[in-house]
């Protein structure tokens, strides 16, 4: 582990503390799924609990505050009078825009390269890459609350001791596979995550409903595992961004609909309206036995 991303997991550890999830009325739905040979998850809201129900990109009430107390603990001096937390979002909606003029629909931010700009803007002072990516992990962790879903490790633990594949597609930041291992105190790889099946949505600079990435998840499944979409199960807590957009490719779907934060329904969307994922899960430690390991 290197030492720059070791101090990420000990910030994670340090300004986090236990959540307990808001229970749904969703009924589970827990029959058998066979022919299943890899799994693959979605992390806030599926994972790991979250105090906004995502990864912290929204634009909901000032963060002003946040934002100045924590360049102050740098030693930093701000050049603006106004709400940093305006110029933060319009950072992300312009960078947004520009990459929809080259024809990305669903556009991911490097949330760094994002601080950087507000830095470079408004900041007076210096402040080095490591130092940066700790003020965006302390920002994140302060807006956005995050702790394992109850049963995490241990479902992790029976899918990996069956052999079963495990890879993830999340709309994510650089310090969202370091949070997942800061909280479970092992490596992705240590978990039973296959390197080469993390496709983290702010590397490929799209987001999630983007069904590209689901696309790349499927190349890598028959690539490195001879594996084809329907031999694969995509869990996630959003109907659209996730229980769409994997079966768009064919891959096979379980909706985690244990906490009500996080569980998006997306009733109005027409590609919602008369869907409906392949099984349906209220807690972690139920969907080992729901998929069919014999074969």
């Amino acid at each position: 582990m290197s030492e720059p991303d070791q101090e990420i997991r000990d910030l994670y550890r340090s300004l986090s503390s236990p959540q307990a999830p808001f229970p749904t009325e969703v009924e589970p739905v827990l029959d058998p799924l066979p022919g299943i040979r890899a799994v693959v998850f979605d992390v806030y809201g599926t994972l790991i609990c979250s105090g906004v129900g995502d990864i912290s990109l929204s634009e909901e009430g000032s963060r002003d505050g946040i934002i100045r107390e924590l360049i102050a603990a740098q030693g930093l001096t701000v050049r603006m009078d106004g709400d940093l937390s305006v110029a933060f979002n319009d950072a992300i909606r312009r960078d947004h825009a520009d990459a929809k003029t080259r024809g990305t629909q669903y556009p991911e931010v490097d949330i760094v390269e994002i601080w950087r700009s507000l830095f470079a803007e408004f900041i007076e002072g210096k402040i080095d890459d490591q130092q940066l990516r700790q003020f965006a992990c302390e920002f994140e962790c302060r807006v956005n609350p995050v702790w394992p879903y109850p049963g995490l490790r241990e479902t992790l633990d029976i899918l990996r001791s069956s052999d079963t594949p495990l890879g993830i597609v999340s709309n994510a930041q650089f310090y969202s596979p370091l949070m997942i291992e800061a909280f479970l105190n092992a490596t992705l790889s240590e978990l039973g995550f296959d390197e080469q099946l993390l496709v983290w949505s702010f590397e490929h600079r799209l987001g999630k409903p983007s069904v590209e990435l689901y696309r790349e998840q499927a190349r890598r499944l028959e690539t490195f595992h001879n594996l084809q979409p329907s031999e694969c199960v995509y869990v996630g807590n959003d109907m659209l961004k996730d229980i769409w957009a994997a079966s768009q490719v064919g891959i096979k779907t379980v909706l985690f609909a244990g906490d009500e934060r996080s569980l998006r329904m997306r009733e109005t969307d027409p590609r919602c309206k008369d869907l409906q994922p392949d099984r349906i899960i209220t807690s972690l430690d139920q969907l080992p036995d729901l998929l069919d390991q014999s074969d």
